[in-house]
C-alpha cells in the first residue's frame, strides 16, 4: 500500500474515505488508534493508504476535488 496522505484533519480523511469509496478504490486509514496515545487530541497524524496499482487514479480524484495539497508526493 502506498501512502496517498498524511494529516491530523478528521474532516479530511473523511473526506478522501468517501472519495475513494465512490470511486470503488479501497482504502485504509492508518494508525487511527494512535490517538488513545495522544489523548484524543490530534497531534498525531493518520494516513490514508491505498493499493499500489491504484495511486494514481487516487491522486486524480483529490487533484479533482481541489485537495491536491493533501496529496503525499512520491
Amino acid at each position: 500500500m502506498i501512502e496517498l496522505i498524511r494529516t491530523n484533519d478528521a474532516v479530511i480523511i473523511s473526506f478522501v474515505e468517501s472519495l475513494m469509496r465512490d470511486a470503488g478504490i479501497g482504502c485504509f486509514v492508518a494508525d487511527q488508534n494512535m490517538s488513545v496515545l495522544d489523548g484524543s487530541i490530534g497531534i498525531l497524524p493518520r494516513r490514508v493508504m491505498v493499493d499500489a496499482d491504484q495511486v494514481d487514479a487516487a491522486r486524480r480524484i483529490l487533484t479533482d476535488a481541489g485537495i491536491a495539497n493533501e496529496i503525499r508526493q512520491k
